[in-house]
Order: C-alpha cells, then structure tokens, then sequence
C-alpha cells in the first residue's frame, strides 16, 4: 500500500468516527428534550361524576 492510501483511510475512518459519535450526541439531546417535554405535559384531570352517570346508553331518538 501506498503511504497517501494509508493515510486516506485513515483520515476517513476518523471522519466516519467522529461523525458517528456526533450522531450520538445529537440523538441522546434529543431524547433529553423529548423527555422534558413528556414531563411537562400536565395530567389528565379527575372528574368527580355521580356514580350513576355514564352507566346506561339511551339508544331511542
């Protein structure tokens, strides 16, 4: 092999390395952001009906 040959690939091997761990990065922020936003979404109300509404379907119109 060449010396520039070698040296090429190394050259990209770094590259796609440092792409990848850049990649990384960027997925593990945005699940970070996707999570704080899930925990800021406020719960689901509690409605206090009466035991009896909701029970039954009237199905004449």
């Amino acid at each position: 092999m060449d010396a520039s040959t070698v040296s090429a690939n190394a050259s990209a091997t770094v590259q796609s390395t440092a792409a990848l761990m850049m990649m990384k990065k960027s997925m593990d922020i945005q699940a970070q952001s996707a999570l704080s936003l899930l925990d800021a979404v406020p719960s689901a109300p509690k409605y206090n009906n009466p035991s009896e509404l909701g029970n039954s379907v009237d199905t004449r119109a």
